[in-house]
């Protein structure tokens, strides 16, 4: 078994750390911003100084790529983002394509035979921070989002378009370098975990069997806004209370349902949301995830069933978006177990509560996730952690990964 190189590995988390750099341990580093162009750049430098040919597409994703014995091979593809939230870690979406370009260096410093030729890819915009939606690059390529529509997208708490922050790159290619199912044969996508199993099991590799199933919704409380001194109790109709029942109902009936059911609250909108005046509009958020879509479709139920009048607020509901659960390749999936395994490493096959871009690529290529363990659990915080072991360890499991789908592909 190959082994890549701690220090090197260090080496990359650190370098890109400031790029962004909050002064705190974290990091702010938006899609298309300063800091972003910067860790690009050093990542071009970085892997045409290893003789990876380094070309983006028409949406700014980058690809960097090492060649093979057999020119005439697609090529094996290992993807992340180097974007982040606001607030962020120095961990995630770049942890993958640092990883990967370790993978590659290792291959070259080491003269490691290998048929295939090795892509490192950056995706643009996965976070959706600064431009929404996220994993809007992959959304494209994958022609879940049109292109022109995600041009015109203002960035958030801007006037700036993702389209007109993309022509003033530098990184606009050709659309002809995009992913495709002609060129490549096979996508890897590291990660941090971003939860607590793997640190709570005491496991240093997570097996990424597929992207979990949501649904995602909007409920809407609608009362009347009413003086707080002049209408008594019995008259109103006060929408953050019918809110309020409607929230711990929902949440008692879907905590019934399935242990592994994860649902939140995470987003109240209150109207007019002044202290003297009774509150007569009241919008909240409910987002639940499982890999069982036949537990979603229940979650789904709950809602339809809701009660439509509550204190006599009139409710209603919008579905706001989902997605189904997916499944990664199989073989895959047995390439990065059975390199964690003969390496001696823990793990464990489980899959991902959030989304990424592997859950795009996977309908157009074989495609697989490999976890890291994050710190407490934490991640889009400025004290997301992983250590050099757990980043190197990582980084070990992919790259014998990937040698071996270069072998069997």
């Amino acid at each position: 078994m190959y082994q890549t190189d701690k220090e090197r590995m260090t080496e990359k988390i650190t370098a890109f750390s400031k790029y962004g750099d909050l002064g705190n341990g974290g990091i702010t580093r938006l899609s298309l911003s300063e800091a972003d162009l910067a860790a690009r750049a050093d990542f071009k430098q970085r892997a045409e100084a290893l003789g990876m040919a380094v070309v983006s597409d028409d949406i700014g994703n980058i690809y960097a790529t090492l060649p093979g014995e057999d020119a005439g091979l697609k090529r094996i593809v290992v993807g992340s983002h180097a974007d982040s939230v606001r607030s962020g870690g120095n961990y995630d979406g770049i942890y993958g394509v640092l990883s990967g370009l370790e993978a590659a260096e290792t291959i070259v410093t080491e003269k490691i035979p290998h048929r295939h030729p090795l892509t490192v890819m950056i995706w643009t915009n996965e976070e959706g921070a600064r431009f929404e939606p996220a994993m809007m690059s992959s959304g494209i390529v994958l022609g879940k989002f049109e292109k022109e529509k995600m041009r015109a997208v203002v960035e958030t708490g801007g006037a700036v378009t993702f389209g007109e922050a993309l022509d003033a790159s530098g990184w606009v290619g050709d659309a002809k370098n995009r992913l495709n199912q002609d060129d490549y044969c096979a996508y890897f996508e590291p990660h941090i975990e971003q939860g607590p199993v793997l640190e709570e099991e005491d496991l240093q590799i997570g097996v990424v069997g597929g992207v979990v199933g949501m649904v995602n919704y909007d409920i809407i409380l609608e009362g009347v806004s009413s003086h707080a001194g002049t209408t008594p109790q019995s008259y109103r109709k006060d929408a953050l209370r019918a809110a309020a029942k409607t929230i711990l109902e929902l949440w008692d009936k879907l905590g019934a349902l399935d242990s592994k059911l994860v649902f939140t609250t995470g987003e109240i909108l209150c109207k007019p949301n002044i202290h003297t005046i009774v509150p007569g509009y009241v919008k909240f958020t409910l987002d639940a995830r499982h890999q069982d879509m036949g537990v979603l479709a229940q979650v789904v139920e709950a809602i339809e069933n809701l009660p439509k009048d509550v204190y006599g607020c009139r409710l209603s509901y919008e579905e706001h978006w989902g997605r189904k659960t997916i499944g990664f390749d199989e073989t895959l999936l047995g390439y990065v177990e059975g390199a964690a395994k003969a390496l001696g490493y823990t793990c464990k096959r489980m899959y991902s509560g959030s989304g990424h871009d592997a859950q795009y690529v996977s309908e157009m290529l074989p495609s697989v996730m490999l976890f890291i363990p994050s710190k407490d659990g934490l991640s889009h915080t400025v004290v997301e952690y992983s250590s050099p072991d757990q980043i190197w360890e990582g980084a070990n499991v992919l790259l014998n990964a990937v040698l071996e789908a270069d072998k069997a592909l």
